[in-house]
């Protein structure tokens, strides 16, 4: 498994936006493709986006297609999560997850078996 370490939550207005980071230490972390989820209070937790090993390729929930973007620097061992336009509901703890094998882009939380602790994100209205 590989480590990883969100970081760059917070509170913010309506409109604003932020951006996550993701540390990840372990593993080869350029292997892997990695994803980003969230979760509400009293939600289960849902998938935001995905980037492959390379970087090459993303794929978005609809929910923040178009508003969020997701970015990786293997020579950090970083991945990334641009919010902008943030709206209330984009209110939750959001988590980076690494993909358990070196798959392709996926969306199901099952396919992930190393997950950060997490890092809460508020927008206000």
């Amino acid at each position: 498994q590989v480590q990883l370490v969100e970081s760059g939550g917070g509170l913010v207005q309506a409109g604003g936006s932020l951006r996550l980071s993701c540390a990840a230490s372990g593993r080869t972390f350029s292997s892997y493709s990695m994803g980003w989820f969230r979760q509400a209070p009293g939600k289960e937790r849902e998938f935001v986006g995905a980037i492959s090993w390379s970087g090459a390729r993303t794929y978005y929930a609809d929910s923040v297609k178009g508003r969020f973007t997701i970015s990786r620097d293997n020579a950090k061992n970083t991945v990334y999560l641009q919010m902008n336009s943030l709206k209330p509901e984009d209110t939750a703890v959001y988590y980076c997850a690494s993909r358990k094998d070196m798959g392709p882009i996926a969306t199901v939380i099952s396919l992930f078996d190393s997950w950060g602790q997490g890092t809460q994100v508020t927008v206000s209205s």
